[in-house]
């Protein structure tokens, strides 16, 4: 795609990277507490604070990209992504946050370190550092590196190092501190830019009601017939869970802002505040998709269409305040999977074989971020021979990966009676399976055509392991010793949770809802 950029674009960009830099690196020396904790900013952050840095994280590359590609072949089909996902913040806050906090730990190894031991421990460490590698580094990496060379005319890969050189630097220095302050501010930057967008590509094509005229009839359908071979409500309903628990309730970068909070009342604050934020996402993040196709599907292609329109619609300044955007998305993608990786990297693995104090964690976890960034770089080569789109490779991979740690983290903080020998044989076995269908899903081995969609195939899986959980648990001997009460008695001991907490999910419930029965 070719965009040419003058001097004001150019100018918005290094403002933009000057203000990055300074909130990243200077305010960050302001705050001896979170520059002393890399890991959970001295568990000091506001409930509007999570909630940009979640939606910071959340508005990867993938997102600002692969939603405008959703939205071009397939219209709105793709909010469920956005518009189910509260059901599973709600979970996480009410229930597994308050479950989390009772248990006093800083990771999700921890966790199952305390539940079913050493080996699940050891599993979950590696397997985390593997999701986050793939899922929130290298596709992230991928995507907005590819994008990137687009629009500066350079290579792939030196994109790709160029972004992770920027993003490990601050978060190296400044911890999940940074991460969250540069996220507000990139937060705001992608808001901005994304409904400018939104408003001068819906002027060109003649106002709302001349683009749904324009449109197909069934882009702007939530639910497609279950004979639909890509969103089939079928696939949906059924996959969207096992994504939904695994992504908001176990991962471990989600969790780790959440946690960070001042106390528990702010993590779920921050929690609803995510969830409102994520009302307004389809609107600025696919509707781009389904305009750029009404304008533009004879020049544009899935792939390309965020730019496409960006190119074809944006003045210059907002372009480059647009590309801005991208860069702030992919910027902050990869530096919460770099404070992550620290994280778990260094309290879950290193500190295992030696003792280290707060100073010793810290310049441990400024490397391990550098060594991180460095891998990650790796796996975004490989992904640059996949072949596969930006979104359907990330929530893919997303997808593959869930069930395993989906069935033993709700098993385990659901049923006291899960065992040790009944998480193993779910973690290891089911793990190594979606290991190796993971990578032959992405290689498209042995044909495209073997595999189901990736939600089903996350579903399938799901089944299979939640079945090995309930019998190997069954023909077990009981924990002899319970380490940890059930979610419901962690939840009953915290106290009495909010009324205003619970108001406010009951107000978003009634707008969700209103919102599914105005598309139906």
């Amino acid at each position: 795609m070719d965009i040419t950029l003058d001097g004001s674009d150019y100018a918005v960009l290094l403002l933009y990277v000057a203000v990055l830099m300074a909130i990243g690196f200077y305010l960050n020396s302001r705050s001896k507490a979170g520059g002393r904790d890399i890991f959970l900013g001295g568990r000091s952050l506001s409930w509007w604070q999570i909630g940009f840095s979640l939606f910071s994280a959340n508005a990867g590359p993938s997102m600002l990209v692969g939603f405008a590609s959703i939205g071009f072949t397939q219209g709105m089909v793709g909010s469920n992504f956005e518009w189910l996902a509260w059901i599973f913040i709600f979970l996480m806050s009410m229930f597994f946050l308050p479950h989390y906090i009772s248990t006093k730990v800083y990771t999700m190894p921890q966790f199952l370190l305390v539940r079913f031991g050493k080996r699940s421990y050891n599993f979950l460490v590696i397997y985390s550092l593997i999701s986050i590698l793939v899922v929130w580094l290298g596709c992230a990496l991928y995507a907005g590196g590819l994008i990137i060379s687009q629009v500066f005319d350079i290579p792939l890969m030196r994109a790709v190092v160029v972004v992770a050189v920027i993003a490990s630097s601050f978060t190296a220095v400044g911890g999940l501190k940074a991460v969250v302050r540069t996220g507000i501010f990139q937060s705001a930057v992608i808001i901005l830019s994304s409904v400018i967008l939104v408003y001068l590509a819906l002027q060109k094509a003649g106002g709302i009601q001349a683009l749904v005229d324009a449109a197909p009839g069934h882009y702007w359908r939530l639910f497609r017939p279950a004979s639909d071979p890509e969103y089939s409500w079928v696939a949906m309903i059924l996959g969207y869970p096992v994504v939904g628990i695994y992504y908001w309730c176990t991962d471990q970068t989600i969790v780790q802002k959440v946690l960070a909070g001042k106390d528990m009342k702010e993590g779920q604050y921050g929690a609803i505040f995510i969830s409102v934020l994520k009302i307004i996402m389809p609107f600025i993040f696919i509707f781009p998709g389904i305009i750029c196709f009404v304008l533009y599907k004879d020049i544009a292609q899935p792939d390309n269409a965020y730019i496409t329109l960006v190119s074809q619609v944006m003045p210059h300044g907002f372009l480059g305040l647009c590309i801005a955007a991208l860069i702030a998305a992919l910027i902050d993608t990869v530096s919460s999977g770099l404070n992550s990786f620290s994280t778990v990297f260094t309290l879950d693995v290193l500190a295992r074989f030696r003792e280290m104090d707060d100073d010793a964690r810290r310049r441990t976890g400024q490397w391990v971020t550098v060594l991180a960034a460095a891998l990650a770089v790796g796996v975004a080569y490989l992904f640059s021979h996949s072949g596969k789109g930006f979104f359907e490779l990330s929530q893919g991979m997303v997808s593959i990966l869930a069930p395993p740690l989906s069935v033993v983290f709700v098993g385990g903080i659901s049923w006291k009676r899960v065992n040790r020998a009944a998480a193993e044989a779910v973690l290891y076995g089911g793990g190594l399976v979606c290991l190796v269908v993971g990578a032959c899903h992405v290689l498209n081995f042995p044909s495209k055509e073997f595999w189901p969609h990736f939600m089903l195939l996350s579903f399938y899986l799901f089944i299979a392991m939640s079945a090995v959980l309930i019998v190997v648990t069954l023909c077990t001997k009981p924990p002899a010793v319970q380490a940890l009460p059930s979610i419901a008695e962690s939840w009953r001991r915290g106290g009495r949770t909010s009324a205003g907490v619970w108001t406010m999910w009951g107000l978003l419930a009634a707008v969700m809802c209103a919102i599914y029965f105005y598309f139906a």
